[in-house]
């Protein structure tokens, strides 16, 4: 096995965004991106969402895509894998998946 390299490179995880609809307002219709942020740098990206949206199923509150996409931070140049993509279509699921998802939890009290 001398002379040969192998590569393994393991890819982190983090959860992307697909915004539809109501949610996605704010930006071109014709544009179907998955918006994520990178766990190692911090960095917020996009890629261009692959996956047809009849592969996302109703799970644990939300419509999602639990294979996911690869991708890489344009940053730090780490592998990432996207996973789960989260499609979210108005702003009420936006408020609703920005508390579950939120860094610091909120107190009730």
């Amino acid at each position: 096995m001398e002379g040969e390299v192998i590569m393994s490179r393991n890819s982190i995880e983090t959860v992307g965004v697909r915004y539809t609809g109501w949610a996605a307002l704010n930006r071109d219709p014709l544009e179907d991106r998955v918006e994520f942020t990178c766990p190692q740098c911090g960095e917020q990206g996009t890629k261009a969402a692959r996956r047809p949206r009849a592969a996302y199923h109703f799970t644990d509150g939300f419509v999602q895509d639990l294979e996911g996409e690869a991708t890489t931070c344009r940053s730090c140049k780490n592998s990432l894998r996207v996973v789960p993509v989260v499609m979210l279509h108005d702003q009420d699921e936006k408020r609703r998946f920005q508390a579950v998802f939120a860094l610091d939890p909120i107190s009730n009290n």
